[in-house]
């Protein structure tokens, strides 16, 4: 079984900075791209940034120039470096890992979110 648990969220001022950890754990061969999502209150979950196992990055246009997404092969860990955050920044943070279990199989896995708010 894979887990995905996310750390790091919390209550910061406008321009502010925060960081969000997300570890997978359990039996794997591997893990491929990892993301970060966010779901605001009322809204749809929408894309915040992706990491392939190769380094790659992507970006939502929201986020850029503010957020870094970076992660450590060797714990199979995904980071978010959240700077100069906004208060419509505030949201639940999920984390997401496309997750080879077999040979032959990739499966996507979730984390349960972590709360970020930003107060203005």
């Amino acid at each position: 079984q894979v887990r995905l648990v996310e750390s790091g969220g919390g209550l910061v001022q406008a321009g502010g900075s925060l960081r969000l950890s997300c570890a997978a754990s359990g039996s794997f061969f591997g893990v491929n791209d990892m993301n970060w999502y966010r779901q605001a209150p009322g809204k749809e979950r929408d894309f915040v940034a992706t990491i392939t196992s190769g380094g790659t990055t992507n970006y939502a246009d929201s986020v850029k120039g503010r957020f870094t997404i970076s992660r450590d092969n060797a714990k199979n860990t995904v980071y978010l470096q959240m700077n100069s955050l906004k208060p419509e920044d505030s949201a639940i943070y999920y984390c997401s890992a496309v997750v080879s279990t077999s040979i032959f199989r990739r499966d996507d896995y979730w984390g349960q979110g972590t709360q970020v708010t930003v107060s203005s």
